[in-house]
């Protein structure tokens, strides 16, 4: 395990270049050419290593800009980029949406997981031949039967339930649903500690929403038993206690890397995230 207490040192050399989420489209957003893998593949025929092509499932409270740091790291060291924009219903159906992904981009994939977002990779790659590997970021793994909320549970430490604004309405079959958001002047402390508050502030702001009900739905494929894995645990986070993240990364013989950070560990620390990822990709794509 490598442990990390805090700052924005690369492990790996490269050229750090600024970079948006790329372009939406349908439910995903694609970083560089239309289909990012295309590139890989036409360098692969060219005699030229081809590098897999790196999926971002973001979490709850957050949206795909959550990536960006991450994405600029990724982009200007070869590695095509797609931000999944993750429908946060549940993790049933924000897999199937995911798969849908998974399936459009073409070749070896790295498969990335923020917050709730791992539980969305945990199904969604299961089974997956192209997935070569599965990272974690400040993310639940979890074992079938267990849910996002009864993990979060599992130890203390959890601030969460104290901040949350949540929101009940009428859906179109006449039952009421609840939407779960951050009190806006409480997401700083609460989710983004180590950001600074100008920008935690638009991150508040731009914040979607998750249903409750994707936080008791239990789990039903771990991806993780099957493909290798590697997990950022992240110390200073009041959303997932540290203990439950140690929990889950031992159960999963995970490569873990831990950081004095908050939960917003790809905004804090891109850098850190973006080597983790391009670790795992070495490591299982040859």
């Amino acid at each position: 395990m490598v442990s990390i207490k805090g700052g924005h040192k690369r492990l790996v050399t490269g050229v750090i270049a600024t970079a948006t989420a790329g372009l939406a489209l349908g439910a995903f957003a694609l970083s560089g050419t239309a289909n990012g893998a295309t590139e890989s593949a036409e360098a692969a025929g060219a005699g030229k290593h081809a590098k897999p092509t790196v999926i971002l499932e973001h979490g709850a409270f957050a949206d795909g800009s959550s990536w960006n740091g991450v994405i600029a790291d990724l982009r200007a060291d070869g590695y095509p980029v797609v931000a999944a924009a993750n429908p946060l219903r549940g993790p049933a159906s924000d897999a199937a949406a995911l798969r849908t992904v998974l399936d459009h981009v073409k070749g070896p994939k790295i498969v990335v997981g923020h917050s709730y977002g791992g539980n969305v990779i945990s199904e969604a790659a299961t089974d997956d031949p192209e997935v070569k590997a599965l990272v974690y970021v400040a993310a639940f793994l979890p074992a079938p039967g267990e849910s996002a909320l009864e993990l979060t549970n599992k130890y203390p430490g959890s601030t969460l339930p104290g901040t949350l604004d949540p929101v009940t309405y009428q859906q179109a079959d006449g039952t009421t649903a609840t939407d779960l958001y951050i009190q806006q002047d409480k997401f700083h402390h609460q989710f983004a500690a180590d950001v600074p508050s100008g920008q935690a502030a638009l991150m508040a702001a731009e914040q979607r929403p998750i249903a409750q009900a994707a936080l008791e739905e239990k789990a039903t494929t771990p991806a993780w038993k099957t493909i290798p894995s590697w997990d950022i645990v992240t110390t200073e986070d009041l959303n997932i206690p540290p203990a439950v993240q140690r929990f889950m990364a031992k159960r999963a013989h995970t490569h873990t890397t831990e950081v004095a950070a908050s939960h917003s560990v790809a905004v804090s620390h891109p850098h850190l995230v973006a080597d983790v990822i391009e670790r795992a990709a070495r490591a299982t794509v040859r």
